[in-house]
């Protein structure tokens, strides 16, 4: 189903997309059965010098808080910290929140609750936010990983997690493999296996054999 409205690059803040180079995709949009909102990062060519390492931790960071379980009555600002956790060992950080409420149709960034340093709302049983680590060389590239999350109560009673609920791959020419444990490069395998097993049927031969190939085991 078409979306409700399409917004396009704004003139005069666009770029040329170059060789060499990271392109930072945000998109989504609304339909008439609910919002999305995902970001990926995508490699034009050879990654520039620190993109990897910096896309690495970044994952990092964004597969922290999609595998955090937590108490109820955690607010968004304490989750902040560990999806932030990972940038900070590396020295790395982002000047904006981890995470945005977003509404069934309303607001993409709605409120009140969020994952940031200002997330004072506890978070509940299905409440839609986005989880969205990223960095930014300054004047040159940036990074940003961006799917939308669910909270769910896990078997552990008065303790919630995420579902991830987003379905695209991420780019394996920006993942540093050696620089991920072995929860975090499962995290990964299991999320492309879902992508491919949800997707793939909705595809042409063509863009199911690419598919493929991006959700191979890492």
């Amino acid at each position: 189903m078409a979306p409700l409205c399409i917004i396009g690059p704004l003139r005069g803040a666009d770029r040329e997309l170059a060789s060499d180079d990271l392109l930072l995709l945000d998109s989504g949009g609304h339909y008439h059965d609910g919002t999305t909102d995902i970001t990926r990062t995508i490699a034009i060519g050879t990654p520039p010098k620190g993109a990897v390492a910096a896309y690495s931790h970044v994952l990092q960071s964004h597969i922290h808080l999609a595998m955090a379980k937590f108490p109820e009555g955690t607010n968004g600002k304490q989750l902040d910290a560990i999806a932030r956790a990972p940038l900070w060992a590396a020295g790395l950080d982002f000047a904006h929140g981890t995470g945005h409420g977003v509404g069934h149709v309303l607001s993409v960034h709605e409120g009140p609750a969020s994952i940031s340093k200002r997330g004072d709302v506890a978070l509940e049983t299905g409440m839609v936010l986005s989880n969205e680590p990223g960095y930014y060389q300054t004047g040159d590239w940036g990074i940003r990983i961006e799917n939308l999350i669910v909270v769910t109560p896990v078997k552990q009673t008065g303790f919630l997690e995420f579902e991830t609920i987003t379905l695209c791959p991420l780019d394996r020419r920006l993942i540093d493999k050696t620089r991920l444990d072995a929860d975090e490069i499962d995290w990964i395998d299991r999320y492309h296996r879902a992508v491919y097993e949800q997707l793939h049927s909705h595809l042409s031969l063509m863009a199911k054999s690419w598919l493929e190939a991006a959700c191979r085991p890492l």
